[in-house]
């Protein structure tokens, strides 16, 4: 990212770094539970007459991670294309469409090797899951980045809006069409042998269109908006998303293939209507994370410069954060089975939920450490390939 000229500028960008920073420690929770509750593992939508309220709203917390991570992921390649300079400089031009081309086929590369690796110290299954989704998401975009904005934003709401209508659409394995749509839109296995097996955990057509969604929005942090402006564009955002999604999902009109119900108790009443398909994720769950994002984003921007400083650490070097917490992770869990040995069922693990975050919390701290020192390495060397991370 260029250099800011303002401090207007960097607050805006150190804005988006907070809110990725939050999601990337959202993630590190949820990967946590991953790894050592396991045994109590939970289906997308939730099974809520199964499910303990402490890890459902655990779970649902990690329902902002990925629309976060893909609709910036947008954004920023609409600040790539579009470098915000000092207004008597002319405005340099960037091909966006090789920027996205180079880092979708790298994600895709690190899909399949490193994190597939981390998961399960194997190859023989790939897990193709959300960095999957953003890899083909970038170089969808770039094929389409040749469009008006407008279009493409056009675009991106009629398939964020519309994709729930497809649903009755499905496929059997073997049938032709099958591989496209799990690709697409519904997950599951395209490829089972014994030599490899290959799964779509996430179906990209939605995605897709939120990249293109967070693409369009790139000109809410333009030279010429205001932090004002900006913050009444992001409130507004928030309220048409969030007062859509009660409209839709509270009268079960549509977005959503799982209705809600009331329940015996408030919260399971609650649980019922935020229990939100995410695989691939509907319109009920994309309109109740992106507006939640809105609002962070608006917040975000308001807070002192010392305030949240972690948070901006996290998010200035996600990918580096993401692959090394995999692998921290991977290397805890050998550790852990080595000592205590399958204490559930086939699976090592703890008891309780908050375990869990307490876990999250104590590699947070410990991981801040290399990744603040790789964000000031990166911001001092400009090596080629740091870009990539």
């Amino acid at each position: 990212m260029a250099k800011m000229s303002s401090s207007i500028q960097r607050n805006r960008i150190r804005s988006i770094d907070m809110m990725r920073g939050l999601v990337m420690l959202i993630m590190l929770i949820d990967h946590v539970r991953e790894r050592f509750f396991l045994h109590l593992q939970v289906s997308d939508p939730m099974d809520i007459d199964t499910t303990s309220p402490s890890l459902f709203f655990t779970r649902l917390a990690a329902h902002y991670c990925a629309p976060t991570f893909v609709f910036l992921t947008g954004l920023s390649a609409w600040l790539y294309a579009n470098p915000m300079v000092s207004a008597n400089k002319a405005k340099p031009t960037r091909n966006v469409r090789e920027f996205l081309i180079k880092r979708g086929l790298f994600i895709l590369f690190l899909e399949v090797t490193f994190i597939t690796f981390s998961w399960g110290a194997s190859f023989q299954t790939l897990y193709l899951q959300v960095m999957w989704a953003i890899g083909i998401s970038m170089i969808a975009l770039a094929v389409l980045s040749y469009l008006p904005r407008t279009l493409l934003l056009i675009l991106g709401l009629l398939i964020v809006f519309g994709h729930n209508a497809l649903t009755p659409i499905s496929y059997v394995p073997h049938e032709t069409g099958y591989t496209l749509w799990t690709m697409l839109h519904d997950r599951g296995y395209i490829l089972q042998s014994a030599a490899l097996n290959i799964k779509v955990s996430y179906p990209v057509l939605p995605w897709i269109g939120v990249i293109l969604l967070g693409y369009a929005c790139g000109p809410l942090y333009s030279q010429q908006l205001d932090k004002a402006r900006r913050g009444r564009w992001l409130l507004g955002l928030f309220a048409v998303s969030l007062s859509l999604f009660f409209l839709l999902r509270g009268l079960n009109i549509y977005g959503e293939t799982l209705p809600w119900e009331l329940q015996q108790s408030a919260i399971t009443t609650l649980m019922s209507l935020l229990n939100l398909t995410k695989y691939p994720p509907s319109l009920a769950f994309l309109l109740f994370t992106l507006a939640g994002m809105f609002l962070l984003l608006f917040a975000f921007e308001r807070v002192k410069d010392t305030q949240f400083a972690f948070l901006d650490t996290f998010g200035s070097v996600p990918m580096f954060f993401y692959i090394l917490h995999l692998y921290v992770l991977l290397v805890m869990y050998g550790i852990a089975f080595f000592i205590w040995g399958a204490n559930k069922g086939k699976y090592v693990g703890v008891d309780h939920i908050w375990q869990i975050w307490l876990i999250a919390a104590g590699l947070s701290l410990v991981l801040y450490f290399p990744v603040k020192w790789f964000s000031a390495y990166k911001s001092k060397h400009h090596a080629p390939w740091l870009k990539y991370l």
